[in-house]
């Protein structure tokens, strides 16, 4: 079988970089790739032998990850975000996967998604995100939110799902200030291929999110917390295409 490296990027993941190491503990390497973390993130990393800490400057989640990802032992990498975590179902699952030499390149996983205690179920309905791949085959795209696996290769999907709970340790301000960090840096990604904004981006844009994720994904039955998803969706969009017409006014937003 050949042999596994798996990353973690970390910033102030004091109440989850734990389970994220323990759930990578099958690899052949653990790579924690911190951005100068002020908690005890890095106290809590170095309690396991054998992982590897890197202490790099956080631009965006690609650049983080493509800077990490040449540096590791092994071609096959299992990236994991510090708020997942890998069952022993998809442990097996990803061991099984590799040690039959597939000829895919990368695989989807899809995600279980938990948020304010409760547990996600229509809101974020069909949530995947590539986390297994060949270094050697893929790298991120060049983009600052929600980036995907650039590969020539062939795609395949596993069964057995990551559990992400970006809400724990952290409460509604946190999110509030990651929403305005992600519309940012979304803002500029945009602001290269959007010509002109309209009331069509303020406006058709955030309520057609709020439908999809709300109506269409059934995001009503996850109560109170499927509604506020899709409120707060609907109002990063709103912000993402302000900032871009004030980037293409010559405003600047600071990147942090």
């Amino acid at each position: 079988m050949e042999k596994i490296s798996a990353i973690i990027p970390t910033f102030n993941e004091e109440h989850n970089v734990k389970a994220a190491i323990e759930s990578c503990l099958f690899a052949d390497e653990i790579i924690v790739v911190d951005s100068f973390s002020t908690d005890k993130t890095l106290e809590i990393a170095r309690e396991f032998e054998g992982v590897t800490i890197l202490e790099h400057e956080y631009k965006y989640s690609a650049a983080q990850k493509n800077w990490t990802i040449p540096q590791a032992k092994h071609d096959w990498i299992f990236l994991l975000d510090a708020d997942e975590v890998a069952d022993a179902k998809l442990i097996s699952e990803i061991k099984e996967t590799v040690s039959s030499n597939p000829e895919e390149v990368c695989f989807w996983i899809p995600r279980k998604n938990k948020y304010m205690g409760q547990v996600i179920n229509y809101v974020w309905k069909g949530d995947a995100v590539i986390r297994l791949f060949r270094k050697s085959k893929c790298k991120y795209e060049d983009k600052h939110v929600h980036a995907e696996i650039i590969t020539d290769g062939k795609i395949s999907r596993l069964k057995n799902p990551l559990y992400h709970d970006t809400y724990k340790g952290k409460g509604f301000s946190q999110q509030l200030k990651k929403g305005e960090r992600y519309s940012t840096w979304s803002a500029y990604d945009h602001a290269k291929k959007v010509k002109k904004v309209t009331y069509y981006h303020l406006i058709v844009r955030p309520f057609l999110g709020f439908l999809k994720r709300y109506i269409l994904n059934r995001g009503f039955l996850d109560g109170k917390v499927g509604f506020i998803i899709s409120c707060t969706g609907a109002w990063n969009t709103f912000v993402r295409f302000v900032k871009v017409w004030r980037i293409q006014q010559g405003e600047e937003f600071k990147k942090e």
